[in-house]
């Protein structure tokens, strides 16, 4: 009965996602949480009353859910209620000019159209062409493969379509040959962040994340942290046990696999199996014990993605008209990121993400003080460099500042604010120095390099945003869904080996 005993280590949208389908499959799973609630990442600070999102605010690809719902038998709108997004997002720069990005590729071509001239909006098209083919040639042998090769994607799609996915061009340099407004540049190559990345040294394919977020954004009625909420709830009512507040300290290893964990406390929980959802580099620190280090190749500090800089806050604002969500660009896009990855320092001038969770896609009034999230990128060295309150709010002033350039005006108070730093978010996820994609998607062979399901270590399965197919709320998803299938299909094989063992004995006799 133990080989039907998984454990799964984080309940974030991974650890959730595994556990689903593994009860559905009728295993008896136990889910053990260092916090004191689900979410993972997707967390949420409550301020004087008011709950704020501060972790992924953006909820794109609802396939991924639709999907995971339908195999539990269940409609995911009958849990959530979403509202898709007209606008997608309002972007501004320091000049005073806007443009907001529209769900309607058309109404957005014309908008560009009017921002920097018919080349670009033509420029805009080819693109947005070239987005969703890099999408549609990688969505089943790479994102949706549990443990995807480069020879595997040749097989499938041919040497003309690795072409296509321009994995040797890197994205900025693509993106000169599509717009000559060195501000649209900027605007789509902040789509390489969306994967903790520098848009000058990840590759071209990253284009694809463009088409994903054309493909839709949907806001969450109850905010993101709702369909955290909801996947635990389904979860306990499908008999997974969850274990909060509490630590593993190493994972057990008998007969050369995973044999469940030890908790901080003493306490052991045996298993057939183990999910782990953790960054995939605490495996290679230790932080699940010596033996088990083997599982998962070690990420150098270099590879680090970004970590960032944030504020949820309640406050007053005026100046700018803010919809959900906002970008504010810096006059120095690539020194900005030659602070973080080639300095390790926070930037001079940030470009800073504000999500106005009291707002949809209209510039209608709200009520003062209202719900912000206010994200700026920062290095991931959160491990060896403790952000002190002077230099706390030194970044504070940087960030501000930028967005005061921009024509915002916030004001609000300490009692009101709540940050956290690279050192905060190691602390919430160690061994990471704080980085929230997992490894940066520098350079074309770095989506390789990130870890599929099954590990050299017999029964442990990896899981998560620093795992296959990537960072992000929908990807986690697809990662944990990946998991549990690469598990049971496992367990069925194992059943079928001593099945035939057992037959071969008795036709012997």
């Amino acid at each position: 009965m133990s080989s039907r005993r998984v454990v799964v280590i984080g309940a974030g949208t991974a650890g959730l996602s595994a556990a689903l389908i593994l009860a559905a499959r009728g295993l008896d799973v136990t889910v053990v949480e260092r916090s004191d609630r689900p979410g993972g990442k997707m967390r949420e600070v409550e301020l004087d009353g008011h709950r704020i999102d501060s972790g992924p605010t953006v909820f794109t690809m609802r396939w991924v859910f639709d999907e995971l719902f339908d195999l539990l038998c269940e409609r995911l709108e009958d849990h959530i209620k979403l509202q898709p997004l007209s606008v997608l997002a309002r972007h501004a720069w320091t000049d005073g000019s806007q443009l907001d990005l529209f769900a309607d590729e058309e109404r957005t071509a014309d908008a560009i159209g009017g921002f920097a001239g018919r080349a670009d909006a033509e420029g805009f098209r080819a693109f947005s062409a070239d987005a969703k083919k890099i999408f549609d040639i990688l969505q089943t042998p790479f994102i949706s493969a549990p443990a995807p090769s480069m020879t595997a994607l040749l097989r499938s799609s041919g040497f003309r379509d690795l072409t296509a996915i321009r994995p040797f061009q890197t994205l900025w340099k693509a993106l000169g040959g599509y717009f000559s407004d060195p501000r649209l540049q900027q605007l789509f190559g902040r789509y390489a962040t969306y994967c903790g990345s520098s848009p000058f040294d990840a590759p071209a394919t990253l284009m694809l994340v463009a088409h994903v977020e054309s493909a839709g954004i949907w806001l969450i009625d109850g905010g993101m942290y709702r369909l955290a909420t909801v996947l635990s709830e389904l979860a306990v009512r499908r008999g997974v046990r969850f274990r909060y507040g509490i630590e593993v300290s190493s994972i057990i290893i008998g007969s050369g696999r995973a044999g469940g964990v030890r908790l901080a406390n003493g306490e052991r929980i045996e298993a057939g199996s183990v999910v782990a959802t953790a960054d995939v580099a605490a495996f290679a620190q230790g932080l699940f014990g010596r033996d088990a280090a083997r599982a998962a190749a070690a990420v150098p500090d270099k590879a680090r993605s970004l970590s960032a800089m944030t504020w949820s806050c309640l406050a007053e604002t005026n100046g700018f008209p803010l919809l959900r969500h906002s970008v504010f660009f810096s006059r120095d896009y690539r020194g900005e990121f030659d602070s973080i990855f080639g300095h390790h320092r926070m930037p001079e001038e940030p470009t800073v993400y504000v999500c106005a969770q009291d707002r949809d896609d209209g510039a209608a009034m709200v009520k003062q003080p209202e719900r912000l999230f206010i994200l700026a990128n920062a290095p991931a060295i959160g491990d060896r460099h403790r952000f002190e309150p002077a230099e706390i709010n030194e970044c504070a002033k940087r960030t501000f500042g930028m967005l005061e350039r921009c024509g915002l005006n916030i004001r609000t108070t300490p009692e009101l604010t709540h940050v956290t730093t690279p050192t905060d978010f190691n602390r919430m996820f160690p061994g990471t120095g704080g980085a929230l994609y997992g490894r940066s998607s520098h350079g074309w062979m770095a989506s390789f390099q990130r870890p599929g399901m099954r590990t050299k270590l017999a029964g442990l399965y990896l899981a998560g945003g620093s795992a296959h197919p990537g960072p992000g709320v929908p990807m986690a998803a697809l990662s944990g869904r990946m998991a549990a299938t690469s598990l049971i299909e496992d367990l069925a094989s194992t059943a079928s080996s001593r099945g035939m063992v057992m037959r071969g004995g008795m036709s012997m006799r």
